[in-house]
């Protein structure tokens, strides 16, 4: 059972204030730049070393495996948390007029604001890990499947970037097959996948000239 319907809800619902709140709330969220921080922590420039992006790949790259792996961990709550706010905000006295839609823009908010953080000049990591966090809140059986494709192909690949580009390819894939079609999940999970692939097309660019960096 999916935590939120899956029929698609109109962005017309619900009140202007509730989507203003969450929307800004979910940006503000994802733009807390946990690469950058705890890069400094360890004394690297996340922006000087390795690729020079800052998400948990190149923490990881450059100061270890806790220090990525924390990164991605908290990415991925950050995503989670802005999207799975608006379903449960009723348990903290907040009621919203339609939860479920205020979920999509949750997400996509907290994407944005890792992607573009006002923190760091409007620049940011990828979105993987935050869009992972997110997803589990509201369509688990999908990234579920995408993560074991990224696993797969990480490990018989050893690059990142590719198996991130097919896990977001996966998952409207896998959406349409799991949710009745046409579906806001599936196209919440198109939009992402196609701002996964943007965001990924200077490594696209490196892996069709074979200059791509193995993990």
């Amino acid at each position: 059972m999916n935590i939120i319907d899956c029929t698609f809800v109109s962005a017309t619902d619900g009140s202007f204030i509730d989507w203003i709140v969450v929307a800004f709330a979910g940006y503000l969220l994802g733009a807390i730049p946990f690469a950058v921080i705890i890069a400094r922590m360890c004394g690297v420039d996340i922006f000087k070393a390795g690729s020079g992006n800052p998400g948990a790949t190149n923490v990881k790259r450059s100061c270890g495996k806790l220090a990525g792996n924390t990164c991605f961990i908290l990415d991925a709550t950050k995503g989670f948390v802005a999207t799975a706010f608006p379903l449960f905000a009723s348990a903290f006295g907040i009621n919203f007029e339609n939860p479920q839609a205020l979920a999509y823009v949750g997400l996509v908010s907290a994407i944005v604001g890792h992607s573009f953080s006002v923190f760091i000049k409007f620049r940011g990591g990828k979105g993987v890990a935050v869009t992972i966090g997110g997803l589990f809140a509201i369509m688990w059986e999908a990234i579920l499947i995408g993560l074991l494709l990224w696993v797969v192909v990480f490990y018989a690949t050893r690059y990142v970037s590719l198996a991130s580009i097919v896990m977001a390819l996966a998952l409207p894939v896998a959406s349409a097959f799991l949710y009745p079609f046409p579906d806001a999940h599936t196209y919440i999970s198109l939009a992402i996948a196609i701002v996964i692939i943007v965001r990924h097309r200077s490594n696209i660019s490196r892996l069709i000239k074979g200059t791509e960096n193995r993990f």
